[in-house]
């Protein structure tokens, strides 16, 4: 992998990057200009795929040379094959779909595992805000005023778990990320972390399938219900 040390990256993005496999088969659901699968198409040698609404977004991802089509994430993703993709990726997209609960099953029914991440709407700042001001907030994680924002379905974490729960969806991980600060390993079921996750990063399969366990450079070593616990490293005597 090159240096990425002289290039500013967004948090999710170094974050997603730690968790592909190299060579994996992956579909960016949103991808903009094509920036993350960029980046991971350089430094993890995937065979990726972009999905992207806008035009501009297309266009630009083609000048990078990625494969992007056009295409609408609430309605598109039912045209691809099942099991298609190692991984499909949303990253702070859900919330501004129309229908997320059909948009959330489809990218684990056309991959093998997710990873979405998604602001949360009851981090302290959000509730602060709206205690002391009365207005819609505006932080890091949801910079745009209400009247101009493509947020639609704003969610909190627990809100986001009892999803997974009502669709069979196992949070094999979960991260936390805030104010550029390192990605911080999570349980999303705790009541603390509605509180403290600005936006979470999740790693997501079905529960019908096989475990699948989380790279540990990412997502520590927190147990999450329904996961296998990770082997204690020997002491050396």
């Amino acid at each position: 992998m090159s240096d990425l040390g002289s290039a500013a990256i967004r948090e999710d993005f170094a974050e997603i990057l730690k968790l592909v496999r190299p060579g994996a088969r992956v579909l960016d659901v949103g991808c903009e200009d094509g920036e993350l699968l960029e980046l991971l198409t350089r430094e993890k040698q995937i065979d990726g795929q972009g999905l992207e609404i806008s035009p501009q977004g297309v266009a630009a991802g083609l000048a990078r040379g990625l494969a992007v089509v056009q295409g609408d994430g609430d309605r598109d993703l039912d045209h691809f094959p099942t099991r298609a993709f190692d991984y499909a990726i949303l990253s702070k997209t859900l919330q501004q779909m129309r229908e997320p609960r059909h948009v959330l099953s489809e990218l684990l029914r056309v991959a093998e595992q997710a990873v979405v991440s998604v602001p949360n709407f009851a981090h302290w700042k959000v509730r602060l805000f709206l205690l002391l001001r009365g207005r819609m907030p505006e932080t890091g994680a949801l910079p745009e005023p209400w009247y101009s924002t493509p947020n639609i379905h704003l969610c909190t974490l627990k809100d986001f778990v009892d999803l997974c729960d009502a669709l069979e969806i196992r949070i094999d991980a979960c991260a936390s990320l805030a104010g550029g600060k390192p990605a911080r390993p999570i349980d999303p079921r705790g009541a603390l972390e509605n509180w403290r996750a600005e936006t979470a990063l999740f790693l997501l399969s079905r529960k019908s399938e096989p475990h699948a366990p989380a790279p540990q450079d990412l997502f520590g070593e927190v147990a999450l219900p329904g996961a296998e616990p990770a082997p204690k490293p020997r002491r050396k005597r």
